[in-house]
């Protein structure tokens, strides 16, 4: 008994054959363009990092061990690196390689910090305290306070490194900074912005008491 033409057949295998040939190229396509869109994210990603550290190519070169020519290519798109080099490059900027790997829809970040969880400094007199509030996975290159003081409350701050820059913004009260002999006075809605790579005083003057943000960027300029 003939259950079936063989040359009927041969065309259904054929035609199987056939389909899962597409099929395998549309993957391959869909891959493809998957592994473009991740090298793109990645690339934004390894020059917002190196930017947020405030390093050259040459210096993340240096402490990753990729070659600055590939670190350019990678940051504009136009190589697809080996897992090798992303983790070398996630170590030299301190984060995960799934961090560095992420898209910007894979990582939604809310973060919060309690009262009790939020360091507090107190200047030497008692009368100033400094609430850090700032990232501290951000605290080598960028450092944020709230500034809360009594009348009279004094800081005095050693130079930090070379360009650093620090912005005093006052919410209350009367503040002053005093660096290299020069003071300047700020009121409510006032910003004074100063190098700090010298040896400074911050003062709460007046009768009122003093409340004010403190943001401090390391080595974000260096001004002759």
């Amino acid at each position: 008994m003939i259950f079936g033409d063989p040359d009927a057949m041969s065309f259904g295998k054929t035609k199987e054959a056939a389909g899962m040939a597409i099929e395998g190229r549309e993957r391959a396509r869909e891959l493809e363009v998957g592994a473009q869109v991740l090298s793109g994210q990645l690339g934004k990603t390894i020059q917002r990092l190196r930017k947020a550290y405030n390093l050259s190519l040459s210096e993340l070169s240096e402490q990753s061990g990729v070659a600055k020519s590939i670190i350019s290519q990678i940051e504009r798109n136009e190589t697809n690196p080996t897992l090798a080099t992303i983790w070398r490059l996630s170590q030299a900027l301190d984060v995960s390689i799934d961090r560095v790997l992420a898209t910007a829809d894979d990582e939604p970040f809310v973060e919060k910090s309690t009262r009790r969880d939020t360091p507090i400094l107190v200047s030497d007199d008692g009368r100033m305290r400094l609430a850090i509030i700032g990232w501290i996975k951000t605290v080598e290159w960028l450092q944020w306070y709230d500034l809360r003081s009594e009348p009279g409350g004094v800081i005095e701050s050693e130079a930090h490194q070379r360009g650093s820059v620090e912005s005093l913004s006052v919410l209350t009260g009367e503040f002053e900074v005093e660096i290299g002999g020069s003071v300047q006075t700020a009121r409510a809605g006032e910003t004074l912005r100063y190098r700090c790579d010298r040896a400074h005083t911050v003062r709460c003057i007046g009768t009122e008491p003093g409340h004010a943000t403190m943001v401090c960027m390391i080595k974000a300029a260096v001004m002759e």
